[in-house]
């Protein structure tokens, strides 16, 4: 398994992952991608036998991102590093490949935090699962996209930071 920086190359693989995540997380075209690799803080890739199975975009604290769960982090945090997607290729679920994610990111983050939200409708509980065994814990709940998804928000401390 390699954890490594994303690729221009990966993006079209990249989309057919997040597209199957769908409802969890939501549909982006490829241009998206295209500005998370130009603001995120990491955007990796897991790759297995040279396929990509899992990625995870994170953005840290002063983006003009358009997102209200990333709004909410940056009013209530001045530092954070915000997941806005992690997705692991659904044969590879149980691999323990989204704590190894999470493990890249605790070591190789500048800030205090890292922040996250998880859906609790459409309802999603084993991300909620996933990221409080990880040390996430809710810090609130809002509605998204415009009503249409209730969010948990969540925050792990780092406290080495």
């Amino acid at each position: 398994m390699l954890i490594r920086p994303v690729q221009h190359n990966d993006l079209s693989t990249i989309r057919q992952l997040n597209e199957q995540a769908v409802p969890h997380v939501n549909s982006i075209p490829i241009s998206d991608f295209e500005e998370f690799m130009e603001m995120s803080s990491f955007f990796l890739v897991v790759e297995i036998e040279q396929k990509v199975v899992a990625y995870l975009i994170v953005l840290g604290p002063g983006q003009s991102y358009d997102s209200e769960n990333y709004r909410y982090f940056s009013e209530h945090y001045p530092s954070f590093d915000y997941v806005d997607r992690i997705v692991v290729s659904p044969e590879y679920h149980g691999k323990k490949i989204g704590s190894k994610l999470y493990a890249y990111l605790v070591e190789h983050s500048k800030e205090q935090r890292i922040t996250c939200e998880v859906n609790i409708d459409p309802p999603n509980p084993g991300s909620t699962i996933f990221h409080t065994k990880l040390g996430f814990k809710e810090v609130g709940q809002q509605l998204s996209e415009g009503g249409k998804k209730t969010v948990s928000l969540m925050v792990k401390e780092l406290s080495t930071k």
